[in-house]
């Protein structure tokens, strides 16, 4: 994807002169990643706000130099372990004087460090803030990215898909996570996207509950909450079932309210809305149903190279949705001491005229009893 990488430098590169930025220092390793292809665990990139056959240079130290060549062909490689400092000193001593970093990323120690690196290299030269530059370009997904996030959910639908056809009474939540989990990476996930939830009876109410020994009885609710990472690409779902009998009224009503207030949410996707009304939209589902004191989080958050990306979709949520974001649509209801539902989907933000947002993840929503 050189080329892809090419133009994700290019757009930065476009900020960086609008803010009248020399360079800027790229420290986030999942931002080094998106702008140049490269996956190891130490590295920097310098990207020059002007095109000067020195425009991007990747920095890593001596382990990963086969491997940045490989994966980052299309920029220039320095092989150094202290690679913001030596980036910094190389570009300022070539003139830099507005040195943009990602200060939210950088220990004040190594602040100061760059500061002084800088300074001496070339009096008057300062850092200046490039703040969430990179993650503000991620927000929007290119063709391949997408791509990747299709077939990570499509990962997910598959290890469910054969989950749920199997005997689940009897057996513990950490068995069945594991066992899920080992599902995806049969169907070619590169991992998980992050650790799986399974919670059955009253853990279920617990919106992040780690799995543990308890065992899968008939009536339960059990909810899972997982998801594969392909290529780097990190998709997400929740699904909530009934165990073994016919649901009770109790289950059967709070589980149509999140059904209705996720559909709610779903459908509130598109270009040019506000990110705190695809919130509401689905919050007043809730809250028209007396439950909302039981809905304890936001609605839904961006994926892509991270599970959690923006734009968030909350109360709180600012900024407007756009084309090519993929977002998670996740209500839920959770009665502590009985037992919660959450439904969630992966989706990407279409045009109404193209036929409204694009779901990802496709397994059923309807409520199942295993």
């Amino acid at each position: 994807m050189p080329e892809a990488h090419a133009q994700r430098r290019d757009r930065l590169r476009s900020r960086l002169a609008a803010a009248g930025a020399d360079a800027a220092l790229i420290t986030n390793l999942v931002n080094v990643r998106y702008l140049t292809g490269f996956t190891g665990s130490h590295a920097a990139l310098l990207v020059r706000a002007a095109d000067s056959g020195d425009d991007a240079v990747l920095c890593t130290d001596g382990r990963y130099t086969t491997q940045a060549t490989e994966e980052a062909p299309d920029v220039e490689l320095l092989t150094e372990r202290g690679c913001a400092q030596a980036l910094t000193k190389r570009v300022t001593a070539a003139g830099a004087v507005r040195l943009a970093i990602e200060e939210q990323n950088v220990t004040v120690e190594l602040y100061r460090a760059l500061g002084e690196i800088a300074r001496e290299a070339t009096p008057g030269a300062e850092l200046i803030a490039l703040g969430r530059g990179v993650e503000d370009l991620r927000r929007i997904k290119d063709t391949e990215e997408i791509a990747a996030l299709r077939i990570a959910s499509e990962i997910g639908d598959r290890a469910l898909g054969e989950m749920i056809e199997s005997i689940l009474v009897g057996r513990t939540e950490r068995h069945i996570a594991m066992e899920l989990e080992r599902r995806m990476a049969d169907h070619g996930a590169d991992a998980v996207a992050f650790p799986t939830i399974v919670a059955t009876g009253p853990n279920s109410a617990v919106p992040h509950h780690d799995p543990g020994d308890r065992r899968v009885e008939d009536g339960d609710f059990l909810k899972i909450d997982f998801g594969a990472r392909y290529h780097g690409y990190h998709a997400d779902m929740t699904r909530t079932f009934v165990i073994g009998t016919e649901p009770a009224a109790w289950q059967q009503e709070i589980y149509g309210v999140v059904f209705a207030a996720q559909k709610a949410g779903r459908e509130a996707l598109a270009p040019g809305v506000e990110a705190a009304a695809v919130d509401k939209a689905a919050r007043d589902v809730i809250e028209q149903a007396g439950y909302l004191e039981f809905f304890t989080h936001g609605l839904g958050h961006g994926v892509g190279l991270e599970i959690h990306e923006d734009p968030r979709l909350g109360p709180t949520a600012t900024g407007k949705l756009d084309a090519c974001m993929p977002v998670t649509v996740e209500p839920g209801i959770y009665l502590p001491g009985r037992g919660g539902v959450r439904i969630e989907d992966t989706l990407v933000v279409r045009p109404l005229e193209d036929g409204g947002p694009e779901l990802l993840t496709i397994t059923t929503k309807e409520l199942l009893v295993l």
